[in-house]
Formats: C-alpha cells, sequence, structure tokens
C-alpha cells in the first residue's frame, strides 16, 4: 500500500510533487504533474526537475531500509542519469528500488515514466546513512 510521507519535503512543496513510500515493497515514488513551469526553453520537461524526482525517490527509498515511513535521512553520495526520453505533459512518477549495499550505504536504481508506461530516465546512486547526534557520529 502506497502513502503520503507524514510531513511533505519542503522541495516536494516548492516544485509540485508528491512522495509516497510503499514500506511492504521498499519503493518510493515522485508523483509530478507537470505544468508549465516545469519546462525548459525546448518546452519538455526541465532535466534539473528529472534529477530531483529521480535523487529524491533513490534517497527516500535508500532510508526505507531503515525505516518504514522513509524518515531517516540519507545523502548522496553519486547520482549518474541517463535521459531516454522527453516528457511533454501528464502525470510523471519517479520509482527508487535498493540493489545493494549494506549497513550505512545503499544501491539504488529509479525509473522515471510518463503515464503511458513511457520511460523517461533511469538513474543509479550511492546513498549514505546520515547519523544524527544521538545515534553517535561514526
Amino acid at each position: 500500500m502506497t502513502a503520503p510521507i507524514r510531513k511533505p519535503l519542503p522541495l516536494a512543496k516548492l516544485i509540485g510533487f508528491a512522495v509516497e513510500v510503499d514500506g511492504a515493497a521498499r519503493e518510493a515514488h515522485c508523483v509530478l504533474k507537470m505544468q508549465d513551469v516545469h519546462r525548459n526553453r525546448h518546452g519538455v520537461l526541465h532535466g534539473g526537475i528529472i534529477s530531483t524526482l529521480l535523487d529524491t525517490a533513490s534517497g527516500v527509498t535508500a532510508s526505507l531500509t531503515v525505516d518504514d515511513l522513509g524518515l531517516t535521512p540519507f545523502t548522496t553520495v553519486s547520482l549518474n542519469i541517463n535521459f531516454m526520453a522527453p516528457a511533454t505533459s501528464g502525470t510523471l512518477r519517479a520509482t527508487g528500488r535498493v540493489t545493494g549495499g549494506g549497513r550505512s550505504m545503499s544501491f539504488v536504481e529509479a525509473e522515471l515514466v510518463d503515464e503511458n508506461g513511457t520511460r523517461i530516465a533511469t538513474s543509479t546512486g550511492v546513498f549514505k546513512r546520515v547519523r544524527t547526534q544521538q545515534e553517535g557520529m561514526s
């Protein structure tokens, strides 16, 4: 079952996308209804928006390895993106999937698809858990 994160991410609110988590599947999703503000000068979805959706879906997915709400902080160590097709309108969904890792690092693949199932972009990334003061910095 997919549910929104309890407290919206400020960046998601600014850009206009929703973050959903599926704790059972250990997947996070970023959902964006494309608007004119998201377009580049060529009239298609801006690459920076694509990158943000893939990065956020991946980071929240990495945090699902620690908690079912995806709230544990992870930071991006590396992110490689492949742009495959232009998005021109409609609703887009980025989905992250953990492919490996250990106690502090997660390897995550993500894809962004449009409402017709067309793959817009894919990414692979490495995400590191951010320890809080209470957990002890190590």
